[in-house]
């Protein structure tokens, strides 16, 4: 994930000021409208976003998706038919958004942040939401749509979602964004458990630590896009916003569980990434002072062996001087002199032994 995701205008840039930050394609950007009540349903690719005028003035629910990035004339366009403030539609292209509501006259604006697995590497895509009295427009700045299994239920005759209003559906759209967390974690928790087992079955090695470190930097960057997220929630639960019913409210309380969950679950895993590195450590320093303690037990039995070679190395064999070496002139002074190194090493091995320090 990177450090520094947001889009932004130059400083001093008025403010609701629509301009290009980055290149984008036509091809890019998908709109596919979902129209719906409980009787009717019509899904279609729309060719550009003039299209949806038809179905402004039905009774039944409108649901806008734009997938991709949006040029600033696409955006444009969606901000006239639909009369968006300009500031919400700023935040539309400038992504990087923090999470967070906004009401405007008749309309919601809220932004959401879904994460996602890609190369087991986590990844956040910026969800932008207006919410109108029998419409919903989406914007997914991604190149993955996360929405297809909600337009499988959508396409259900008998399904809850097609008996309820607008708002159900922004519930629904909330929910699904906030359970893409949970996948994210489990795939988080499984590296977690197989780096821990191989620091403390093998060798561990700088490959471990790097990846122990990799995991800390992505949940301490999911954490900054999703912690918002709960905020938002607690708002719309505890504020008064004509166009989110009571009946809404409480299934949105459902969705206020599971991102507390999956906060808890980040900094969990956040504090566990941070025990694997301190266990890295810890494993690296016990090995080194188990090589250390292998070494000084070397150089300790070799210790009282270079004492005696050094001693009969003097050759001091003076005939006539009482102090000479006598064992410099034994037949056998050579193979003794073993014999004395041999007992002395395995007197040392024994008493290391019954002291268990090796």
């Amino acid at each position: 994930m990177e450090y520094f995701k947001k889009m932004y205008h130059p400083p001093g840039t008025a403010p609701g000021t629509l301009t290009q930050t980055r290149e984008v394609s036509a091809e890019a950007l998908s709109i596919r409208l979902i129209d719906y009540s409980a009787i009717d349903f019509l899904e279609k690719d729309l060719a550009t976003i003039e299209e949806c005028k038809a179905y402004l003035d039905n009774v039944s629910n409108t649901w806008i998706h734009l997938q991709g990035p949006a040029d600033v004339n696409t955006i444009k366009n969606v901000g006239d038919i639909f009369g968006l403030h300009s500031l919400a539609l700023e935040d539309i292209i400038n992504t990087g958004q923090r999470p967070k509501v906004e009401e405007y006259d008749e309309q919601l604006f809220v932004i959401l942040s879904t994460p996602y697995l890609h190369n087991r590497k986590a990844h956040v895509e910026q969800v932008s939401i207006f919410i109108g009295k029998n419409y919903i427009i989406s914007f997914c700045d991604g190149d993955v749509d996360p929405f297809e299994p909600l337009r499988q239920l959508l396409r259900k005759h008998n399904a809850r979602i097609r008996q309820q209003p607008a708002d159900y559906l922004f519930y629904c759209i909330f929910d699904l964004v906030v359970d893409q967390g949970y996948p994210v974690l489990k795939s988080f928790g499984e590296d977690i458990e197989t780096i821990e087992g191989d620091i403390l079955s093998f060798t561990p090695d700088k490959t471990m630590l790097t990846q122990s470190h990799e995991i800390r930097r992505e949940l301490i960057l999911l954490r900054r896009s999703l912690w918002p997220q709960r905020e938002l929630i607690n708002n719309l639960l505890h504020s008064e916003l004509g166009l989110i019913s009571d009946n809404t409210r409480v299934y949105l309380r459902d969705c206020y569980d599971h991102s507390t969950q999956i906060i808890e679950l980040i900094e969990n895993y956040r504090e566990m990434a941070t025990s694997l590195i301190e266990l890295y450590l810890s494993s690296a320093n016990h090995r080194l002072g188990d090589i250390m303690k292998v070494l000084t037990i070397i150089a300790t039995i070799f210790i009282p062996l270079t004492f005696v070679v050094g001693v009969y190395g003097m050759n001091f064999n003076h005939s006539s001087s009482p102090w000479a070496m006598p064992e410099l002139r034994w037949y056998y002074g050579y193979p003794i002199s073993w014999g004395i190194m041999i007992v002395i090493v395995i007197a040392m091995v024994i008493y290391f032994k019954r002291k268990n320090w090796f």
